[in-house]
């Protein structure tokens, strides 16, 4: 017979994980995202938005959203084909440095803070929505993805940029991941960076992905690294997080990373970092 013990562990091993809670998580990766100065990084990265543009065939006069568009690399791309651009994020000092160089560039873009989960515009208001390095951090996949597909308009495009789990970066989130652990419960961001969980995300949408590869050019992996624990938020708080042996265990740890991905042959620093561009055509 089956005891009382028994049946116990039976109902606690049936009984699912509590479900995240995306409120406080999306709290402190806000905190995270403000610390530090992203657009010291992420003004390296322009040429994807660039690449997106025109994968996702921006074209003049189209009205185009950049959702967690940081400092607003694809924000920028679409403004100079001469795109109406509305930039969003939730961190509004990345807003403002995307507006100074949208100033310095004679670039017409309205700025507003936003979250990707749940965005302030009417159904199908867009022709275009992009989004690099930007949507696939928010802790909601499913809600996200829902959130791009609403504001996009029949017959519109949604452009993603996301890390892969197998390329450089999601590799140093797996290294950054050991020493501090992700929120449990939470889908890791660079699945946004695989064909299989897009297609998850978007249903039965026409999704179209061209795998890419994005050179990231240091002095030197000890130059990248400091770089990093600086000025990228989530390498920033994860070396907060530690003693002073955990941070140079990291340390060692992310600087080996990057002189294995290495292919300047020792000159610099050449590390190549795969990500998934893809396009989503909405019926």
């Amino acid at each position: 017979m089956t005891d009382l013990a028994d049946l116990s562990a039976a109902a606690h091993a049936a009984t699912p994980p509590p479900a995240p809670d995306f409120a406080a998580i999306k709290a402190r990766q806000q905190a995270t995202w403000a610390s530090g100065d992203f657009a010291i990084v992420g003004t390296t990265l322009q040429i994807v938005g660039e690449l997106l543009a025109e994968a996702a065939d921006v074209r003049a006069d189209e009205r185009v959203l950049d959702v967690a568009a940081g400092n607003g690399n694809a924000t920028l791309a679409a403004a100079r084909r001469f795109a109406r651009v509305t930039s969003t994020d939730y961190v509004p000092d990345l807003l403002e440095k995307g507006r100074a160089r949208a100033l310095a560039e004679g670039l017409d873009v309205a700025f507003q803070v936003a979250d990707v989960e749940a965005l302030p515009f009417g159904d199908g208001q867009f022709d275009c929505v992009l989004s690099t390095f930007g949507a696939m951090f928010a802790p909601d996949h499913r809600r996200t993805a829902a959130e791009m597909l609403r504001v996009t308009r029949p017959g519109g495009r949604i452009g993603v940029a996301s890390w892969t789990p197998d390329g450089f970066i999601g590799k140093m989130f797996k290294v950054v991941g050991s020493y501090v652990p992700p929120p449990a419960g939470v889908a890791g961001p660079p699945l946004w960076g695989t064909e299989g969980h897009l297609r998850e995300l978007f249903g039965d949408a026409d999704i179209r992905c061209t795998r890419r590869e994005f050179n990231f050019r240091y002095r030197s992996p000890a130059h990248m690294m400091q770089v990093f624990r600086d000025y990228y938020g989530p390498v920033l708080k994860a070396f907060a997080a530690l003693d002073g042996d955990g941070q140079a265990a990291l340390r060692r740890d992310l600087e080996a990373l990057a002189r294995e991905a290495d292919l300047s042959g020792g000159a610099s620093l050449v590390a190549p970092a795969a990500y998934l561009e893809a396009v989503i055509l909405k019926e």
